[in-house]
C-alpha cells in the first residue's frame, strides 16, 4: 500500500499522524511520502519538505515566499506522478493541497482531501475547483456531507478527533482538584481567545461581567485559561489587582472547561470543545471595527458558533461586536448559569451523536472503500 500525504501546519500534522496509525495497523507494509511534521516522519512519512516552509499565515507573508511555494508543489506533484500511490491525501492547507491535488487527479491519481474548508460560512464558490481536486471528500462534521454531495462530490463524515481527544479528559472532580478550584462551589471558565488582539478586544468587558457576576453570586469561582505564556501576562496585566476568586492558569482551555459548570468564551473552536464536554455557554466576539465590515459581508452563514450551526438554530446566545456589552454579557451568563443544563445541553447531545468519535479508523475505511472501487 502506497500512500501519498501533505500536512502544511501542526494540526494537520497531529491529524495525519492518527490516520497513519490506523492505516500501519490496516496495511502493516505501508508506504508514505509526501510533507508533513515530526508526528507524521515518526510514524514513517518520508517528509520531502520540512512541513515549516509550508507553515505561513497572514495575507502578505504568503506572496512573499509564493515562488517557494510553487516550487515545493511542483517538486511534490513531479514526485508523486511518479511514484503513483493508491491515493494522495491532502490534509487541510487547502490554498496548497486543493491545487496539487487537481493537478494529481488530471495525472490519473486518486486524490481525497480531510477537512472540509468552510464553504458553508464564505467563498462558498470554491466548491467548483473542490470537484476538479477530489475523488472523496473527509469531513468531520455530518452537515457538510450534503453541501458536497448536491454539487456531485463523494464525501463521507469520519467523526471528530476531539471527541476521542476530550475522552481522554479527567472527570469533573479530579479537573477541579487539578486546578485548585473548590469543589462544590459554581465554576465559570472565561475563555478570552488564543490571539492578542482577541483578549485585547474581549477580557475587558469580559472583566466587568466577572465583576457583577461575582457580586450577584459570592461563591462563583472564575478560572481563565492562558493559552500561552504571551497571553498570561496580557491577561494578568488587564487583570491588575483584580483576583478576588479568579484563578489564571496555563493548565489548557479543555481542562479548565471540564472543571467548569459554565463557559463564557470567545467564538472558534472552543464552542466546539464546550459543546462536546456538554457544558453550557455564552459565545462573544469582538474585532476591530473595519475588519467587522469585511467579514460580516462575506459570510454566508446564519451564525458565528458551531453549536448553532450544527443544530441550525440558536441554541446558544451569540453576542457580536456591537451587542458585547456587560449587561448583555451577564443577563446570558446567569442564564446559562441557571438554565444551561435543561436549555442547552439537551440540545447538544443528539449533536455530540451525530459527530462520533473513532476519527481515524473512519478515516481508512473511506479510504479503503474508496481504493477498493477504483481498483
Amino acid at each position: 500500500m502506497r500512500l501519498g500525504m501533505l500536512a502544511g501546519e501542526a494540526s494537520g500534522d497531529i491529524l495525519g499522524a492518527s490516520v497513519m496509525s490506523a492505516m500501519h495497523e490496516r496495511f502493516p507494509q505501508l508506504q508514505v511520502t509526501g510533507v508533513g511534521g515530526p508526528l507524521m516522519t515518526a510514524r514513517g512519512l518520508d517528509s520531502l519538505y520540512p512541513m515549516e516552509r509550508l507553515s505561513v499565515m497572514g495575507l502578505v507573508e504568503p506572496l512573499k515566499r509564493l515562488p517557494e511555494l510553487l516550487r515545493i508543489r511542483s517538486s511534490v506533484y513531479r514526485q508523486q506522478c511518479e511514484w503513483r500511490p493508491d491515493c494522495f491525501l491532502g490534509i487541510d492547507s487547502p490554498d496548497f493541497n486543493l491545487p496539487l491535488e487537481r493537478q494529481l487527479r488530471k495525472a490519473g491519481l486518486s486524490t481525497a482531501h480531510l477537512v472540509s474548508p468552510s464553504i458553508w460560512a464564505w467563498r462558498a464558490g470554491r466548491i467548483k475547483s473542490i470537484a476538479q481536486s477530489t475523488d472523496l471528500m473527509l469531513c468531520l462534521l455530518p452537515f457538510e456531507v450534503p453541501i458536497y454531495e448536491r454539487s456531485g462530490i463523494p464525501a463521507v463524515c469520519v467523526g471528530h478527533p476531539l471527541i476521542d481527544e476530550l475522552a481522554e479528559l479527567p472527570d469533573k472532580a479530579l479537573a477541579r482538584e487539578q486546578l485548585g478550584l473548590p469543589a462544590t462551589a459554581p465554576v465559570l471558565a472565561v475563555l478570552p481567545g488564543s490571539r492578542s488582539a482577541e483578549v485585547a478586544n474581549l477580557l475587558p468587558v469580559f472583566l466587568d461581567a466577572i465583576h457583577l457576576l461575582q457580586k450577584a453570586h459570592a461563591n462563583l469561582t472564575v478560572v481563565i485559561p492562558a493559552a500561552s505564556p504571551e497571553r498570561r501576562a496580557q491577561i494578568e496585566a488587564l487583570m491588575g489587582d483584580n483576583r478576588d476568586r479568579v484563578i489564571v492558569t496555563n493548565a489548557g482551555g479543555r481542562l479548565a472547561m471540564q472543571a467548569c459548570d459554565t463557559v463564557l468564551l470567545a467564538s472558534g473552536t472552543a464552542s466546539l470543545e464546550a459543546m462536546l464536554l456538554q457544558r453550557p455557554m455564552v459565545i462573544a466576539y469582538r474585532m476591530a471595527w473595519l475588519s467587522w465590515q469585511i467579514v460580516s459581508r462575506m459570510t454566508i452563514t446564519r451564525f458565528a458558533g458551531l453549536p448553532n450551526i450544527l443544530a441550525g438554530r440558536e441554541v446558544v446566545p451569540e453576542l457580536l461586536q456591537d451587542a458585547v456589552h456587560v449587561e448583555s454579557l451577564v443577563r446570558a451568563t446567569e442564564f446559562a448559569l441557571d438554565h444551561g443544563q435543561e436549555v442547552q445541553v439537551a440540545a447538544f447531545e443528539p449533536i455530540s451523536e451525530q459527530i462520533g468519535g473513532d476519527f481515524a479508523n473512519r478515516c481508512v475505511d473511506a479510504l479503503d472503500r474508496m481504493m477498493t472501487q477504483r481498483q
